[in-house]
C-alpha cells in the first residue's frame, strides 16, 4: 500500500479509503451489507494496509457508525495507526434542527456520531452537503468549536460549487477559524465537471481530493445496460446512479474502459481506479465493496500505471454534464 498526506496535514493516509455506506443495515438500501457479512471487508481492508475508513451519520440511520466502531475494535485496532472520516448534514430525525450545519446540529451531531463510533475523537469531520440555509460563519465557528474540544482533527467539505467552497475557505481565513483540508467530491471518468472549477480550486487551496463514487456506483464495471437494468442487486435497485449516469456517452466511456482492461487483462475496476489515482490533487478515492474482488481490484489499481497515451483514450469519449451530485 502506497501513503500520503491528507491535503496539507501531517497525516498519513492509505491511497484507498473504505467508504462504509455498503455496511450497516439492508432495511436501509436492499444492496447493503449487515454487520455479520460486513466484517471480512474490514479485516480484509485493514490486513492490506488500508488505514483510513469513511462513513457518515446517515448511513444506514448510524448503523454504518456502529459497524465501523465495532469492527475497529473487535479487530483490535491500534487508535493510533487509524484515520477515521464521519460527515454531518442530512438529517439523522425528524424535527427541523436534527439536519443541516447549524451550531445546534453540529454539536449534537459530532457526539451522536462519536458516541455510535465508540471514538473520542474522530480524525476527519465532513460537512456533508453545503447548507444554504444557515450562514458559514456559524458553521465554520461550529466547525472550530468541535477542533478545540477535541473531538475532531480536521475537518473536510463534500460536494458543492466552487464558489461556495470558495467563501467558505474565504471566511475561515477572516475569522482564524479551522480550514478544510479536504474535498469529497463527485468524480470519475463519466463525470469530470469538477475539473472546471472545483479540483482546480482544490489543488490551489491545498485540500485533497477524495473522490466519491469512483466508479460510478459500478457503472465503470460495465455491468450495467441502457434500459437501467445490470447484473446486481444495486445496478437494478440504486435509482440514484440512473438520474446521474446512463447517457449515450457515457456508455461510450465504459467502452473504452473495457477496451483497455482486455488488453491488459485486468477488470474495468482496476483501469477506472488507476485513471482516477493518476489525477492530480487525488488524495484518495472512497472505494465501496460488497464482494470479495471488488477489494482485490481496488487494491491491485494503486499498482497498475497508464501511460499518457492511455489516458489519454480513456478520456477522449467524454461529454459534458450538468452538475450532478451537489444535492
Amino acid at each position: 500500500m502506497e501513503y500520503i498526506n491528507l491535503g496539507r496535514t501531517g497525516t498519513k493516509v492509505s491511497r484507498l479509503c473504505l467508504g462504509c455506506m455498503t455496511y450497516g443495515s439492508p432495511q436501509w438500501r436492499a444492496w447493503v451489507l449487515d454487520e455479520e457479512q460486513s466484517r471480512p471487508f474490514f479485516r480484509r481492508a485493514w490486513e492490506a494496509g488500508i488505514n483510513f475508513f469513511d462513513t457518515a451519520d446517515m448511513y444506514s440511520d448510524g448503523a454504518s457508525e456502529e459497524v465501523l466502531g465495532r469492527a475497529l475494535r473487535d479487530l483490535a485496532v491500534p487508535r493510533e495507526q487509524v484515520v477515521i472520516a464521519t460527515k454531518v448534514f442530512h438529517p439523522t430525525g425528524a424535527t427541523p434542527n436534527e439536519r443541516g450545519l447549524s451550531a445546534k446540529h453540529i454539536r449534537h451531531a459530532i457526539d451522536n456520531s462519536l458516541k455510535r463510533l465508540n471514538l473520542d475523537y474522530v480524525d476527519l469531520y465532513q460537512i456533508h452537503r453545503f447548507d444554504p440555509t444557515t450562514p458559514v460563519e456559524e458553521t465554520l465557528d461550529a466547525l472550530d468549536a468541535t477542533v478545540r474540544a477535541g473531538k475532531v482533527l480536521h475537518i473536510g467539505a463534500s460536494s458543492m460549487f466552487a464558489w461556495q467552497l470558495a467563501k467558505m475557505l474565504h471566511a475561515s481565513d477572516r475569522l482564524g477559524l479551522a480550514k478544510f483540508v479536504t474535498m469529497q467530491n463527485h468524480y470519475n471518468l463519466v463525470y469530470r465537471e469538477e475539473e472546471r472549477e472545483v479540483n482546480p480550486l482544490c489543488r490551489d487551496a491545498g485540500l485533497g481530493l477524495l473522490p466519491w463514487s469512483p466508479l460510478a456506483r459500478g457503472f465503470l464495471a460495465g455491468n450495467r445496460k441502457a434500459k437501467g437494468e445490470g447484473e446486481t442487486s444495486r445496478a437494478r435497485t440504486d435509482d440514484f446512479a440512473h438520474k446521474l449516469y446512463y447517457q449515450d456517452a457515457d456508455f461510450a466511456v465504459v467502452d473504452r474502459v473495457t477496451e483497455l482492461a482486455q488488453k491488459r487483462g485486468v477488470p474495468n475496476a482496476q483501469v477506472a481506479l488507476a485513471w482516477l489515482l493518476h489525477q492530480p490533487g487525488v488524495t484518495a478515492p472512497i472505494i465501496g465493496a460488497s464482494k470479495p474482488h471488488h477489494l482485490d481490484d481496488a487494491l491491485a489499481a494503486v499498482e497498475l500505471k497508464l501511460d499518457a497515451g492511455e489516458l489519454k483514450a480513456l478520456e477522449e469519449p467524454y461529454r459534458p454534464h450538468p452538475v450532478l451530485g451537489h444535492t
